[in-house]
């Protein structure tokens, strides 16, 4: 059986690297699905990491081992680019759905991909307002939650 195609936000790749609620989950996910995400994922997944260095969460060492899975991670990631169109699309997500920025960017990335496959894709999300948002779009949602 092929591995199917997944929409993966950032919330969700963020607990491959950090124990959260439901990093079980996120990681049985990665490991079932071939990840697609917004060229935006790695650097929101930095940041995400480098708060939780500043908030004492991470030492030092914790804290370049995870840097390092992830950017050796993102090698096996498709990231959809940001380009005006998408930028665009996302504008009208932000309209129709009530959805935050970068959430929207994220839902505008899963629409264009799901519409040049041709084929179902599910949304893998950890936040639940951005999972409302994605159903108002017209995603499949899964949400760990």
């Amino acid at each position: 059986m092929a591995v199917q195609w997944a929409y993966f936000d950032t919330s969700v790749l963020v607990k491959r690297y950090v124990r959260e609620e439901n990093s079980r989950e996120a990681r049985a996910r990665l490991r079932k699905h071939r990840v697609l995400s917004c060229a935006i994922a790695p650097a929101e997944a930095i940041s995400a990491v480098c708060r939780r260095r500043l908030s004492g969460d991470l030492d030092e060492k914790s804290f370049k081992a995870i840097i390092g899975r992830l950017e050796s991670d993102r090698d096996y990631w498709e990231l959809v680019e940001l380009k005006p169109d998408l930028l665009e699309r996302a504008e009208d997500v932000i309209q129709s759905a009530g959805a935050r920025t970068l959430d929207a960017i994220h839902i505008a990335a899963a629409l264009t991909v799901r519409e040049m496959i041709g084929l179902r894709l599910l949304f893998i999300t950890a936040d639940q307002a951005q999972a409302e948002a994605a159903r108002r779009m017209r995603l499949e949602v899964v949400v760990l939650a």
